[in-house]
């Protein structure tokens, strides 16, 4: 293994470490967020004040941030679809229903994945190792979840049209990623572009923030105040740029293991955070939830072009 090799293998892995941990910590952050501040100006504030100050930054540092109307209209196309259908949909959802409940259900965008990165790239195949590890991970958060299950098996109407939107705001965050990998381009920078999704994702949320009423519904509390300020540097800097990154390195049925890994850091976190107890299900749903996560990043990824097999990890030059 060549030292390029070497250091693209550690910034894989690090970066994986940096979506796993932090955004299974916004599960909570979030929660808290939106006990006194509207989900749409929560997002709004959060996203328009990362992208900013990322584009600032990129800036300083010489980074490219100049880019013509094309690239800046797929730019807000993505953003709208991750941080918009994606993101907004899951702090609306967490008004109504559990937090566990709304991370099982974002379990599903793996699956989603699969379907929109066949249709629309239609150059990987993943092999029946990585799907049975796909699925394993879906029984896992399900052992993992059973109990809050059980308890919200008779949802008021509030919370059933939450569930279901929930599901939309999965197939947007899958599209908007796969988008993302679809639009790669060279002469385009990921960490200013990060930064312009972000602000398109900023605006389009404040904008639904103004049409609700938001400004009038607001409890401004420190609790609050931080938790936004915490998904601000942890949520949108540190976790969304690693994951924009990894969507340009590592294959999509590898990218997707987040969704399988932050209900566990969320559960832990809750434990850790907010004395919640530690009992079977949740040890076992983890077990599987890891093994499932063993399966996927440890499977092949095949080019339909080529029949030859791309470890999974290692750039596939798309």
């Amino acid at each position: 293994m060549t030292e390029n090799q070497r250091q693209l293998r550690f910034s894989v892995i690090l970066a994986f470490g940096l979506v796993y941990f932090f955004w299974g910590s916004t599960y909570l952050a979030i929660d808290i967020a939106v006990e006194k501040i509207p989900p749409a100006l929560m997002c709004g504030i959060r996203f328009s004040i990362a992208g900013m100050f990322m584009l600032a930054f990129c800036g300083l540092r010489g980074r490219k941030i100049r880019y013509n109307l094309r690239q800046l209209g797929q730019m807000a196309v993505i953003g709208i679809l991750l941080l918009v259908g994606g993101n907004l949909t899951l702090s609306y959802a967490e008004t109504h229903i559990p937090s566990g409940l709304a991370a099982l259900i974002v379990a599903a965008v793996p699956l989603w994945f699969l379907v929109l990165d066949a249709l629309i790239l239609g150059d990987h195949h993943v092999s029946p190792r990585g799907k049975a590890g796909l699925a394993l991970g879906v029984a896992g958060l399900v052992v993992l979840l059973w109990p809050q299950l059980m308890t919200s098996a008779h949802l008021e109407r509030q919370q059933l049209w939450a569930s279901l939107t929930l599901q939309g705001g999965c197939f947007s965050w899958a599209l908007g990623s796969v988008l993302a990998k679809k639009w790669k381009s060279p002469d385009v920078d990921p960490f200013s572009a990060t930064a312009w999704e972000m602000i398109a994702a900023g605006l389009g949320n404040l904008l639904i923030a103004f049409v609700a009423g938001d400004s009038a519904r607001v409890v401004w509390t420190t609790r609050g105040i931080s938790a936004v300020v915490y998904l601000v540097i942890c949520g949108s800097w540190i976790g969304y740029t690693a994951y924009i990154w990894l969507l340009g390195h590592v294959p999509m049925s590898k990218v997707s293991t987040y969704a399988y890994v932050n209900p566990v850091v969320a559960v832990f976190l809750g434990w850790l955070v907010l004395h919640e107890p530690i009992d079977a299900y949740i040890l076992g749903g983890s077990a599987i939830v890891v093994a499932s996560v063993v399966l996927v990043t440890s499977s092949h990824v095949t080019r339909r072009s080529n029949p030859e097999e791309v470890p999974v990890g290692e750039p596939t030059g798309d």
